[in-house]
């Protein structure tokens, strides 16, 4: 029988979507045997430290990837807007599952509150500067406090009053089944058309070794292509960059009725959000012509990056 073993962060939500693909797997190939390696990544270390310093979202995938070419692990399972838009070599991601919901929620202390109720200069938790620039050109008194730590010590700083408001991903309080365990939370899910979500959130990145082909067989069997089809669209737009997901970036592609669909965003060295939404049958030339449309109502200017 075959062994894989499967290497994840160590953290709640890591731990429970490793083990939802694992039983996917398993489900598809009961013959062979499945053993999780936690890892305790720089980012999972350096939780009071900001990802732009720490070298960005790429802390949380670095030692994991290595493990994998040092032969420690098999495969890695990680969010796919964790892993940078350039793999190390000799990596490939083998599988990219169906995708959860897309959204960003915030999360309110007060009972009844809404993003245009909050009181004027109500301190909202994030970390994302994507976030940010978002929620500022919605209401543009609000104040921002640094928030990192996983999704349990993000609500208990809500709940002790450190904020007004947090940010998270709707999917990943859906994996851990918070939304079912915890109905009295005050959540406000914002409009991905509105509020454009991270490069690739909601879906999940199975990564192997790319001459390992007996693995890349099996991952194959939960393989979702039209999913991978649009992420691939919206890392072509982020690469195109040279960016990663710190940066006050978002991109959401869709394939609908016969059409790709992506919807961008970028911000200004002033924190203006910028938008350009586009169609196309292929949708292969989407990523270069909005990022073209971006430049020309001023993204890109000043290194805005570096501001």
């Amino acid at each position: 029988m075959r062994s894989i073993k499967v290497g994840t962060r160590k953290s709640q939500l890591a731990m429970t979507q490793t083990k939802m693909m694992v039983d996917r797997l398993k489900e598809c190939h009961p013959d062979v045997e499945f053993e999780l390696v936690p890892y305790k990544t720089q980012g999972d270390r350096l939780v009071h430290v900001s990802l732009q310093t720490i070298g960005g979202k790429g802390v949380f995938v670095k030692e994991i990837e290595q493990a994998l070419l040092n032969r420690d692990i098999d495969i890695a399972i990680h969010s796919l807007k964790d892993v940078p838009s350039i793999l190390v070599d000799g990596c490939t991601i083998g599988a990219i599952p169906e995708r959860e919901d897309v959204r960003d929620c915030l999360i309110y202390r007060e009972e009844g509150m809404t993003l245009a109720t909050l009181p004027q200069g109500a301190v909202v938790g994030t970390s994302s500067i994507r976030r940010q620039v978002q929620l500022q050109s919605l209401r543009n008194d609000l104040q921002f406090k640094p928030l990192r730590g996983n999704i349990d010590s993000r609500i208990r700083k809500l709940q002790e009053g450190e904020c007004d408001a947090i940010v998270l991903a709707a999917a990943g309080l859906k994996r851990i089944g918070y939304l079912d365990q915890s109905p009295s939370l005050n959540i406000e899910f914002l409009n991905p058309h509105e509020f454009i979500p991270a490069v690739s959130q909601g879906a999940l990145a199975i990564e192997c070794r790319e001459d390992d082909e007996e693995v890349l067989e099996i991952l194959a069997s939960i393989h979702d292509k039209e999913v991978e089809n649009c992420i691939q669209l919206e890392r072509c737009f982020l690469s195109l960059m040279n960016a990663d997901c710190t940066f006050p970036v978002g991109a959401h592609a869709q394939y609908i009725d016969g059409h790709y669909h992506l919807e961008t965003m970028l911000a200004d060295a002033k924190d203006r959000c910028l938008y350009v939404a586009l169609t196309s049958k292929d949708g292969s030339d989407l990523p270069k012509r909005a990022l073209e449309q971006l430049m020309e109502k001023g993204a890109l200017t000043d290194k805005w990056w570096e501001a």
